[in-house]
Formats: structure tokens, C-alpha cells, sequence
């Protein structure tokens, strides 16, 4: 279900005050997209390296646009890493529409994860 712009940033600031709560500092969407990564991937490091963050953050799209039909778990490697296979093309977005595209999901993963 999408939401009116103006709602969608009401929600999305509350989600930011919400993150700001419990980690002290208010994320970017890149840093919100690696805490839904490392909550996918399930191991919780120290350190990650630079592609393993990046692994995560795709990990995290994926996920989150799975619920959209975009794309689908197709493995977890024997590392325990999950392989998405895309189901269908994304729209043609501006770069607004991308970034409030992704936000609508991101807060409908954390609504269902009852954080938010």
C-alpha cells in the first residue's frame, strides 16, 4: 500500500526519531540499509570489510523489494550469505521517486519487525 508523499515523510522522520532513540545519532539510508543487512545475514561481526558492507546493503535492497515481487531468495551459500534472483525490472524512477520507492519499504520492513 503506498502512501501521499507528505505522509511518507511524516513516517519516515518518525522511523529517524525512532533510530535516533536507540543508536544516539540520526542514520543515512545507506546506514539504515546495512542494519537491515547485517538483520538478514544474521551475524552480528566486529568489523566488516568494505564489500562485505556493500554485500549487505544489496542484501538489504533485495530483501526489502522482495515483498514487491522485484526479487526472490534463490540460495544461501554455504557461508550462510543469501543469493536474490530478480524477478522482473525495476520502474523507471527519478531519483526522488527511487529514494521514496525505497523508503516506503524500508518502513514497511520495520513495521512488520516492530521497530518504528
Amino acid at each position: 500500500m503506498m502512501f501521499t508523499n507528505d505522509d511518507l515523510q511524516q513516517r519516515w522522520w518518525n522511523l529517524e526519531a525512532s533510530l535516533v532513540d536507540r543508536f544516539g545519532k540520526k542514520p543515512d539510508m545507506e546506514t539504515i540499509l546495512f542494519l537491515i543487512g547485517i538483520q538478514e545475514f544474521g551475524d552480528i561481526k566486529e568489523k566488516f570489510t568494505k564489500e562485505q558492507k556493500q554485500d549487505l546493503m544489496h542484501i538489504a535492497i533485495c530483501s526489502l523489494l522482495s515483498k514487491s515481487g522485484y526479487y526472490e531468495l534463490e540460495k544461501v551459500d554455504d557461508d550462510g550469505w543469501p543469493h536474490f534472483k530478480q524477478l522482473k525490472a525495476m520502474p523507471d524512477m527519478s531519483a526522488p521517486e527511487q529514494e521514496n520507492f525505497l523508503k516506503d519499504h524500508v518502513l514497511l520492513y520495520f513495521e512488520e519487525h516492530g521497530v518504528g
